[in-house]
């Protein structure tokens, strides 16, 4: 199944010059959204995972799929506020600032294995940040699984440079 085909470019999103990669029109599409998780899931087969860790937004539908394929526990990694009890945070370098990112101080335990999921990997900030935020709270991260990666932007080396096995699904050279 051609993945690349449902996800829709919407050029000039959110700004000029930008191409937006839309993955709204897979989930639609139930087969695509089948094979999409099957493969998220795919090269972790077999290993020792005890939690997905969904990036806001898209991740926490993707993560939640693929943490329901491998009847494990789902934890929402939020931007910093939008969690209504004690958490821990990671701030991480935007183009102009910073942000963060945070969780639920009893989301993870240090006895857990921890597969990272989200739609895009880009420059790698955000998938970086909730790794360093996952081994924060003692967890292990033991891999991460993206629909789209956009090469051009060095997310993927980024993110391997902390020894974090990445899989993705769909490239996006030039954008």
């Amino acid at each position: 199944m051609n993945l690349e085909e449902l996800i829709r470019s919407i050029p000039d999103y959110p700004k000029k010059g930008v191409i937006f990669r839309d993955i709204t029109t897979l989930l639609q599409n139930p087969s695509g959204f089948r094979h999409a998780v099957d493969q998220l899931v795919a090269p972790f087969a077999g290993k020792k995972i005890d939690c997905v860790a969904g990036i806001e937004a898209r991740g926490f539908i993707l993560g939640g799929a693929v943490a329901h394929q491998l009847s494990v526990g789902f934890v929402a990694i939020r931007k910093k506020g939008k969690l209504p009890w004690d958490t821990i945070s990671v701030e991480y370098e935007l183009e102009y600032g910073t942000d963060e990112v945070e969780i639920h101080t009893d989301s993870l335990s240090p006895d857990q294995n921890v597969l990272v999921i989200d739609d895009l990997i880009a420059t790698g900030g955000t998938a970086c940040a909730a790794v360093k935020l996952i081994r924060k709270a003692g967890a292990e991260v033991v891999g991460s699984s993206f629909v789209i990666d956009l090469p051009d932007l060095g997310g993927r080396e980024k993110l391997s440079s902390l020894g974090v096995p990445v899989r993705t699904l769909v490239g996006f050279a030039g954008d």
